[in-house]
């Protein structure tokens, strides 16, 4: 046979990817390893479960994406804080329901793969996993001439945590009287950047080196600034303080996501200027003539997790968040709902 073909010929590199999941093996031994079993490069991650402090074991999952924000990544050619978005998109949907995050795996898909690039999405994804006090025990990295632009990649996650039955965090303790406490967001986290692209790019004309007064970065850095990992905050709070629901404020807004753990009977009342929207939301809301309601239901806008507490214990928590150097506000409060009424009121 003539000019015989390879593997490598239709785009697809099998030693490049051999080399990089050998990089990858040592990226992975620098998050936490109890528990893990073997090295990556297996079928599958195997993980033993320690439940000698686990007398009723409830296993959480999740799984995400970065969304679009990858989009900012390409344009930066910046790839080493996108694996942290990646981790806390799931880790925080975990540790919502009272789970503490065991281990995590990623999913990397290239047009052609590119080593060097590679390694920094997966090194971020490792700063992710040490943050959540997490293991990255595996995943899957893909290499797919013709499905992707050069220079571009997809990215998802998954995660399991782990929660005994009865400190499953569900909201039905929440009752009349409790309060809201907004832990703050670095930023846009994750969510709502088909919108932003939309307005500062499309719109806008800007790029990502503009300098905009009121930002203290380059228009970029701001928008890439990592989402917030906020597992280690919220386990210390769960040791010995009474916390009757965790939202994670994500697409939807505070709106869409807090009726999410708010029973049927109860609505939550948000004070909307109990702490201040950082920059990077007026300037969208500004340059996109966005209104308040949309505003409201895209973006974060400043708080990236909600805290529902009795009102006894309200000031205690956030003593210690304080302590812990984490910026939280008072937001809001439970009240009784009456048929048909919204269970989200801002005030």
């Amino acid at each position: 046979m003539s000019n015989p073909l390879t593997y490598a010929d239709s785009g697809v590199d099998i030693d490049k990817a051999n080399k990089l999941i050998d990089r990858i093996k040592d990226i992975a031994k620098s998050t936490p390893r109890s528990g893990v079993m073997g090295e990556i490069g297996g079928f599958g991650g195997l993980y033993s479960l320690n439940l000698s402090n686990v007398a009723n074991p409830v296993l959480v999952s999740s799984t995400d994406g970065v969304g679009t924000k990858l989009k900012i990544a390409f344009m930066m050619d910046k790839h080493d804080t996108i694996g942290i978005d990646l981790v806390a998109m799931c880790v925080n949907d975990i540790i919502v329901q009272g789970a503490k995050p065991l281990f995590f795996l990623d999913y990397l898909a290239m047009g052609i793969l590119d080593n060097a690039v590679a390694e920094k999405i997966i090194m971020g994804i490792a700063n992710g996993c040490n943050q959540a006090g997490c293991s990255l025990i595996g995943g899957e990295t893909a290499e797919m001439p013709g499905l992707y632009q050069k220079g571009e990649y997809d990215l998802s996650g998954f995660s399991v945590g782990i929660v005994n039955n009865d400190k499953i965090i569900d909201g039905s303790y929440i009752r009349n009287g409790h309060k809201l406490i907004g832990l703050a967001s670095s930023g846009l986290h994750s969510n709502g950047f088909s919108l932003v692209r939309k307005i500062l790019f499309d719109k806008s004309k800007y790029t990502v080196d503009t300098k905009l007064n009121e930002l203290d970065l380059t228009l970029g850095e701001e928008l890439l600034k990592p989402t917030t990992i906020y597992v280690p905050t919220i386990l210390s709070l769960l040791r010995d303080l009474p916390i009757h629901g965790i939202v994670h404020i994500t697409g939807g807004g505070i709106d869409e996501n807090i009726i999410r753990v708010i029973p049927d009977v109860c609505k939550a009342i948000v004070h909307k200027d109990a702490w201040e929207i950082p920059p990077v939301f007026k300037i969208l809301q500004k340059e996109g003539s966005v209104s308040d309601f949309e505003m409201q239901r895209t973006f974060n806008n400043g708080i990236g997790m909600v805290i529902v507490v009795p009102d006894a214990s309200a000031q205690e928590v956030m003593d210690r968040l304080g302590a812990m150097n984490e910026k939280a506000y008072f937001i809001g409060e439970v009240e009784s709902r009456e048929n048909q009424e919204s269970q989200t009121h801002w005030v």
